[in-house]
C-alpha cells in the first residue's frame, strides 16, 4: 500500500474517533441542559407550591423531590447549640450562615439556616453569631435535604460547620435531629437584621449549551481539517506525478 494511502486512512479513521468522542461530548452536555431545565422546572414548581405543614416533610427521610417545598413550623430555639457555616456565599458576596436548632411543641428538632452575613475581604470567620429571637417563633421556610462534604467538613467543630448535615450535628448535639434542614424566608417575631436570607437555587442553566456547541464545532473543525488535509495531499501527488512525467518527456 502506497504510503501517501496509509496516512491518508490513518488520518480518516483518526479523526472518525476524534468525531465519536466530540459528538458524545455535546451529547453528553445536552443531556446535563435538559437535567438542568427539569431541575429549574421542579424547584419552580415547589416554591410555588401552597405552604405545607411541617409535618409533611421533616418527620421522615427527606428525598429531592421534597426539596424547595415550603412549610411553616413554629417552636422555640436553642441558641446554646447553633453553629457558624463557614465560607459560604451570597452571590459574590462572601460570608457565613447561621444554623440553629429548633424545639417544636412535640420535641422535635429541626435544623433552621436562619440567614447569612457578609465578613469584609481580610476578616476572619467569626466564631459566634447572632442570637436568634426568645420565646415561640412562627416560621415559613424551604426544605433542603442534607450537605455533603469531604473529611471532617460534616463534623462540627467548636461551634463551627462547613456544610449543614443534620445527621452529623445530631450526634454533635447528642439528640435526634430531622433529616435535613430549613431555609429560612419569613420569621414572627423578625430576627436580627444582621442576617439577610440565605440564596436560595440557582434556575440558571449554566454553560451546558455553549459546551455542546463548542465540541460539535470541534467536530466540524475537525471533518474539514481532514478534508483539506486529503485534498491538499492529492493535489501535491498530482504535482509531484507531473513534474515527473515533464521530466520523463524531456529526457526522451
Amino acid at each position: 500500500m502506497r504510503p501517501v494511502l496509509v496516512r491518508i486512512l490513518s488520518l480518516v479513521a483518526f479523526g472518525c474517533v476524534l468525531a465519536v468522542v466530540f459528538v458524545n461530548l455535546g451529547q453528553w452536555q445536552l443531556r446535563r441542559l435538559d437535567e438542568r431545565q427539569a431541575r429549574n422546572a421542579a424547584v419552580v414548581a415547589a416554591e410555588a407550591a401552597p405552604v405545607a405543614d411541617w409535618h409533611d416533610y421533616f418527620t421522615r427521610p427527606l428525598t429531592e423531590a421534597d426539596e424547595w417545598h415550603r412549610v411553616r413550623i413554629s417552636g422555640t430555639y436553642d441558641p446554646e447549640h447553633q453553629y457558624v457555616v463557614r465560607f459560604r456565599h451570597n452571590g459574590d458576596v462572601r460570608g457565613y450562615e447561621v444554623v440553629t436548632p429548633l424545639r417544636t411543641d412535640d420535641g422535635t428538632v429541626v435544623l433552621v439556616n436562619r440567614g447569612f452575613a457578609p465578613v469584609p475581604s481580610g476578616e476572619q470567620m467569626p466564631t459566634s453569631a447572632p442570637p436568634p429571637p426568645a420565646g415561640q417563633v412562627e416560621l415559613i421556610g424551604m426544605v433542603r435535604l442534607d450537605e455533603r462534604g469531604g473529611p471532617g467538613a460534616e463534623d462540627p467543630n467548636q461551634g463551627q460547620v462547613r456544610v449543614i448535615n443534620s445527621e452529623k450535628i445530631g450526634a454533635a448535639l447528642g439528640e435526634p435531629v430531622a433529616s435535613g434542614w430549613l431555609h429560612l424566608l419569613e420569621s414572627d417575631p423578625a430576627q436580627d437584621s444582621t442576617l439577610a436570607p440565605a440564596e436560595g437555587a440557582k434556575l440558571d442553566e449554566g454553560p451546558h449549551l455553549s459546551y455542546a456547541v463548542q465540541w460539535f464545532l470541534f467536530t466540524l473543525v475537525g471533518v474539514i481539517g481532514i478534508i483539506v488535509f486529503i485534498r491538499t495531499e492529492l493535489k501535491d501527488r498530482r504535482k509531484q506525478r507531473d513534474r515527473r512525467v515533464k521530466q520523463d518527456s524531456r529526457a526522451g
